[in-house]
């Protein structure tokens, strides 16, 4: 829980680094608002991982952050309102691998993957045998490069009247 500003951090700089060539600056901005975030319930449960690093300076920072849920939400941080966390059947439910956000600096360096194969052992190790993710434009490629494919297309509405289009992903 000490980590959640240092995380606030990491979400804001990877959402407005990254994600700027597929969303405009008003959905960025809302969905920093009303969907995007730090999940406590994931830190609380023991689900998400970060990764650490030196910055330019020689200290040590968090250079991405990801995690995996045993809950019904699929998306969103603790202010966004379609939250549902209740408890998932591994005999019948998938995993949920959220939060996933790396700092712009930090890319391609194979954090990302790091991180998210440990989330998918750690929910194997659970009991799940299948995974869903919410995966926004930006990270369709990384998804699918790492065996997970489309389910369908979200809209997910933002505070100002707009919509985040994202996508519903699984791996068996």
């Amino acid at each position: 829980m000490n980590d959640i500003p240092a995380l606030r951090d990491v979400i804001e700089a990877s959402v407005r680094g990254l994600q700027a060539p597929d969303y405009s600056p008003s959905q960025i901005e809302a969905a920093l608002q009303s969907v995007y975030g730090v999940d406590s319930q994931l830190i609380a449960d023991g689900t998400y991982f970060v990764a650490e690093g030196l910055d330019s300076q020689g200290r040590l920072a968090i250079a991405g952050c990801g995690g995996w849920s045993k809950r019904k939400t699929l998306y969103g941080g603790d202010q966004y309102a379609a939250r549902e966390d209740s408890l998932l059947d591994p005999g019948r439910d998938a995993a949920r691998i959220r939060a996933f956000f790396v700092r712009p600096e930090w890319v391609r360096r194979g954090i990302g993957g790091m991180i998210l194969e440990a989330c998918e052992n750690a929910a194997h190790e659970a009991g799940f045998k299948r995974l869903e993710t919410g995966a926004t434009l930006s990270g369709v490629a990384f998804y699918r490069a790492k065996g997970y494919a489309e389910l369908e297309r979200l809209q997910v509405p933002l505070g100002n009247g707009e919509s985040l289009p994202i996508i519903k992903m699984a791996k068996e």
